[in-house]
């Protein structure tokens, strides 16, 4: 086992507890990984946000094996009181990762570069080290698991239990989700497989027939084979290789086209596998399941849900953490005995719905521009702020350059010619003592510019790819900047205050995020933005924003402006320019 290099403290809030859990439940899932991780690697503190708490009782309800800290809110890092829980920081560090999917993706990753023969531990981040990458703001699947579903059970809780409440909709959602077929890499193979097992259990269930009963009359108990699915699942948990007669297919199962093969049930989560997405759900339905038991309800409308709860108890390891968290899971059939009505789940809407109808969609960008300048819209451009504000690349350190930030020459110059174009407009804005946060920063090219510009000023950067802030860090550490913080986050997961909010091609309705955020900063912000065309209504956003637009245009019409405002390149035909 690798010698843990520096000290990184975890960061967890506290409200109330509650049975075997610890609310908010972001910080009963973090100590569950922690748990099934068998991971010590942090120093653990729990913030309350209550002013009455008792530090001594806090800590003797927390799992015994770990070490746990209470600290006040007014003793936290600086970079973290910006920060939603959970967060970690190294020790004395400027290096923040705040947000439930990046801190436990972040504790998994930890893990395994401590102790590499922990792969199981690894494989919980799915095919691709992809589980609960993509942002809540964006990905409709992280966003339930993360924030949904928490949420979610912890308002079903608070809800007075005189009171009948109904199963959240969230919660149905993720009941929904689960009688999804299920699709994975290289899964045209194993529904084949699949299709062969069916075959071989309809031959076997034929040679039976007739011999059901014994010679006394009674009926002979029947066990089912596990399903391929199951098979599948449990072997890569328990680091088995499938049966050879599972693997060899017959010539007629060759044959049969993709459309023809049956489709893959879920057992877990996010499909066959056992993965994070699992880890972060588990205790938020164990608690519903909890309330749901107390309040004398079954759960004839979850079947699904039911069973994976059952499932994800005999994944190895899991009981064992239950038990470090003071988890006491429930046996469920003597919850699901009645026969209440089973909801209609197909009537349960999805997070977000796109217009299917739109009868005032005429067709074509021109059409679109004309009825816009009809309606007195029309681009306006205005002289440069700045018209001879330009920085002296030659006299800055080379660290200070884009071109230290791992791309080409050509495309180096282009960002340098972007980046004399935002510090100029900054730099009119920005007094000493200003806090600048640069959104969607990526590998730091606007923000390490104004802090090397700016020393009397406090950058703050926002991305939630890790390497590319990695790479920023690396870059300010070499000119040795002290007033720039790194965050590791959504745009959700930064609540602090600041003056100056920057964005420089932030992706589609990420720029409508900068500016929505900047917006309740009451910041002034300078944006420039890119990949009009990847806009599309979001759970946050529905476009048209504008009065204006709204009154004028519909979805797909406005649709239409953004991807042919995309084509801008020198290549394309100059009246085709021209209309982006």
């Amino acid at each position: 086992m690798k010698e843990s290099v520096v000290e990184e403290h975890l960061y967890l809030g506290f409200s109330h507890q509650s049975s075997d859990s610890i609310f908010p439940l972001h910080t009963s899932v973090s100590l569950f990984l922690l748990s099934y991780c068998d991971c010590k690697l942090f120093k653990v503190f729990l913030v309350p946000t209550g002013e009455n708490v008792d530090g001594q009782f806090v800590a003797k309800n927390l799992p015994g094996h770990l070490e746990v800290h209470v600290i006040s809110r007014c003793q936290l890092p600086v970079v973290v009181q910006s920060c939603c829980f959970p967060a970690v920081v190294v020790k004395d560090g400027n290096f923040c990762r705040a947000g439930l999917s990046v801190v436990l993706r972040h504790i998994i990753q930890k893990t395994y570069e401590a102790d590499p023969s922990k792969k199981d531990v690894l494989e919980l981040l799915g095919f691709k080290k992809t589980c609960l990458k993509a942002c809540a703001e964006v990905s409709q699947w992280t966003r339930l698991c993360e924030i949904s579903i928490p949420l979610a059970v912890e308002g079903f809780l608070m809800a007075s239990p005189e009171n009948c409440q109904p199963i959240p909709p969230d919660i149905l959602q993720l009941e929904r989700k689960l009688g999804e077929p299920v699709r994975v890499h290289n899964d045209d193979k194993i529904r084949r497989q699949k299709l062969q097992q069916q075959k071989a259990g309809a031959k076997t269930a034929v040679s039976v027939l007739g011999k059901e009963t014994t010679e006394e009359g009674k009926p002979v108990e029947t066990h089912e084979l596990p399903s391929l699915e199951l098979s599948l699942a449990f072997s890569k948990l328990l680091v088995q290789e499938v049966p050879d007669a599972v693997n060899r297919e017959a010539s007629d199962i060759r044959r049969t086209k993709t459309s023809d093969l049956p489709l893959l049930d879920h057992i877990f989560a996010e499909g066959l596998y056992f993965t994070l997405a699992d880890i972060v759900l588990l205790p938020c339905i164990h608690q519903f399941l909890v309330s749901i038991k107390k309040q004398g309800k079954n759960l004839v409308n979850l079947p699904l849900i039911s069973s994976w709860y059952q499932r994800v108890q005999e994944v190895p390891g899991v009981k064992t953490a239950a038990g470090k968290c003071n988890m006491e899971f429930l046996q469920l059939p003597e919850l699901m005995s009645a026969s209440d009505q089973l909801q209609d789940l197909s009537a349960v809407p999805d997070a977000v719905a796109e217009e299917n109808e739109d009868s005032h969609f005429i067709g074509g960008p021109r059409p679109t521009v004309t009825k816009l300048m009809e309606n007195g819209i029309e681009a306006k451009f205005s002289p440069h702020p700045c018209p001879n504000w330009t920085l002296d690349w030659t006299s800055l350190p080379s660290a200070v350059s884009p071109g230290e930030g791992k791309m080409s020459g050509d495309r180096a110059l282009r960002k340098q010619q972007q980046l004399n174009n935002l510090v100029a407009a900054v730099t009119k804005l920005a007094k000493p003592g200003d806090v600048i946060v640069d959104f969607c920063s990526g590998g730091g090219h606007v923000g390490i510019v104004l802090a090397h510009m700016m020393p009397s000023c406090q950058v703050v950067l926002i991305e939630n790819k890790e390497l590319s802030l990695i790479r920023a860090k690396d870059r300010s550490d070499e000119l040795g900047l002290k007033n720039i913080w790194f965050i590791q986050a959504n745009l959700d997961y930064f609540n602090g205050s600041f003056n100056i909010g920057v964005a420089l091609h932030a992706c589609g309705v990420a720029t409508d995020m900068v500016m929505e955020h900047c917006i309740k900063a009451q910041a002034a912000f300078v944006i420039s933005p890119c990949c009009y065309g990847f806009i599309q209504n979001t759970v946050k956003f529905k476009y048209p924003r504008s009065h204006q637009f709204k009154d004028t245009l519909s979805y797909k019409e406005h649709m239409m402006l953004c991807r042919f405002a995309d084509q801008t390149a020198v290549q394309l035909p100059p009246e085709r320019r021209l209309i982006g």
